[in-house]
C-alpha cells in the first residue's frame, strides 16, 4: 500500500510538471476586443487567405500553433476560424507567453508562413506581438488567456509575376523595335 501511494504521488507530480499554459487563439472576443485582418482595405473572408497563430515563452522563439486556418465570412469576415489547439508548449500555466497572428494570401499557393515569406511576392502580414499570462494555473485550472491588446492589421498586396507568354511578347516587341532602327 505504501509503495502504491508513493507511485501515485510521483505520477501526479510528474503530470503537474508537464502542465502547459493555455491561450484562446482568436482575433476576436465579443465585448472584449476585435482585431480584424484586412487585404486591400477589405476584411478577409473565407478561403482568400491562410492564418496561423505562433506562440512561445515571452521573449523566446515562436512556434506555429496547430494547423493553418481560414477566415469567417459575412458579418464575421476578418476573424479567423477557431483554432482547437490552445496549449503553448514550453510555457507553464500562469506564465507569460508571446503570441503573433501571421496571415498569407491563398493566391501564393503555399501552406505555411515561412514558404510565403520565402517567395518574397508580398501577400503577407502579421499582428504586433501580444504578451499574455497563460491560463491553466490554479485548481481548478483558470480559463485560457484572451489575446486582449491584439490589434487588426493589413496584409500586403500580392506582387503578380508576369506570365511566360507576356515576357515572350515583350521580348519579341523589343527585338522588333531594335530591328526597325
Amino acid at each position: 500500500m505504501k509503495n502504491t501511494a508513493i507511485i501515485v504521488a510521483t505520477l501526479l507530480a510528474g503530470a503537474a510538471a508537464y502542465g502547459q499554459g493555455t491561450v484562446n487563439f482568436a482575433n476576436r472576443s465579443v465585448g472584449v476586443f476585435e482585431a480584424p485582418v484586412t487585404y486591400n482595405g477589405e476584411r478577409i473572408a473565407g478561403t482568400a487567405a491562410w492564418a496561423q497563430y505562433y506562440a512561445g515563452p515571452a521573449g523566446g522563439a515562436l512556434t506555429a500553433i496547430g494547423a493553418p486556418v481560414n477566415f469567417r465570412s459575412g458579418a464575421n469576415a476578418g476573424f479567423t476560424l477557431a483554432v482547437p489547439d490552445t496549449v503553448v508548449a514550453g510555457v507553464a500555466p500562469g506564465s507569460q507567453a508571446d503570441v503573433v497572428l501571421r496571415v498569407w494570401h491563398a493566391d501564393l499557393g503555399v501552406t505555411s508562413w515561412e514558404a510565403a515569406q520565402a517567395l518574397d511576392l508580398g501577400g503577407v502580414g502579421q499582428s504586433a506581438t501580444v504578451t499574455v499570462a497563460t491560463g491553466g494555473a490554479g485548481t481548478p485550472p483558470s480559463l485560457p488567456a484572451v489575446l486582449t491588446g491584439m490589434t487588426g492589421f493589413e496584409v500586403s498586396q500580392v506582387i503578380p509575376e508576369p506570365s511566360i507568354a507576356a515576357l515572350g511578347l515583350l521580348g519579341a516587341g523589343l527585338l522588333l523595335v531594335r530591328r526597325k532602327k
